[in-house]
């Protein structure tokens, strides 16, 4: 019997796109699952209750929980470090691992990995967030060295109401973030059902176009020992892996 392989995924309660496109694709791969634990989030914006919804004790206990299921990696399926600062994902992990003895990884530090790799110095944003939050996305970029080369945000703070942004929204503004040349083009969100499109549109705009939902399930693959090449139809990102 071919040994199963469970990938765990930490989710904000009102998100209602990142389970199902997770496991559309792992779909292919029939050893592999996804198994998901919520805590609470509702809003992203910059005030300090909204920022409390990322206290790592809240994201700890829906950690170990994913942990009373065995799972080969915890994943955290969220993208706040985009404006907390990505050094909270990496201490995020660190304290799961702590806690549990299970390796993880976010879609932030997921991302961060795969641009450092591709030496992307030139990145175009799409997220569905307010103007404030995606200056702060944009300054932790900088900080790391990769300028913005065109941006569109929709300027939404409810959490539920990314998941109701339409395809067409989500393939227009990518195109308009694609006339500025970027060198790739990240759409910052795990609430936004974006990751189906893609696979399209790169080959429309010919850019890699780099998923928060695909990247947390290409990394947590690498981690769990599964090739993510494996993983087809779902962008560039998954069949150049290394």
């Amino acid at each position: 019997m071919t040994k199963r392989i469970l990938l765990g995924m930490l989710t904000p309660s009102s998100n209602t796109i990142l389970e199902p496109v997770s496991q559309a694709m792992v779909a292919g791969l029939p050893e592999v699952s996804v198994h998901f634990s919520r805590f609470k989030v509702t809003e992203i914006a910059l005030s300090a209750s909204a920022l409390a919804q990322f206290d790592d004790s809240e994201i700890l206990r829906a950690a170990e929980l994913l942990a009373h299921a065995k799972v080969d990696v915890i994943g955290w399926n969220g993208t706040s470090s985009g404006w907390l600062g990505f050094e909270a994902d990496v201490r995020l992990c660190e304290r799961i691992t702590s806690a549990t003895g299970i390796a993880a990884t976010t879609s932030m530090l997921a991302l961060n990995e795969v641009l450092a790799a591709t030496k992307v110095k030139q990145l175009g944003f799409v997220t569905p967030y307010l103007d404030d939050v995606q200056e702060r996305i944009l300054a932790n970029y900088s900080a790391l060295g990769i300028a913005c080369r065109g941006e569109r945000h929709l300027g939404l703070q409810d959490n539920f109401s990314f998941s109701e942004v339409t395809a067409q929204q989500i393939i227009d503004m990518t195109r308009m973030v694609a006339r500025g040349a970027p060198q790739a083009i990240t759409v910052i969100c795990t609430n936004l059902n974006a990751a189906p499109l893609v696979d399209k549109l790169e080959q429309e705009v010919g850019i890699p176009i780099y998923d928060t939902i695909a990247t947390v399930i290409w990394k947590s693959l690498i981690i769990a020992g599964v090739d993510p090449s494996r993983v087809t139809g779902w962008g560039t990102l998954f069949r150049k892996a290394a």
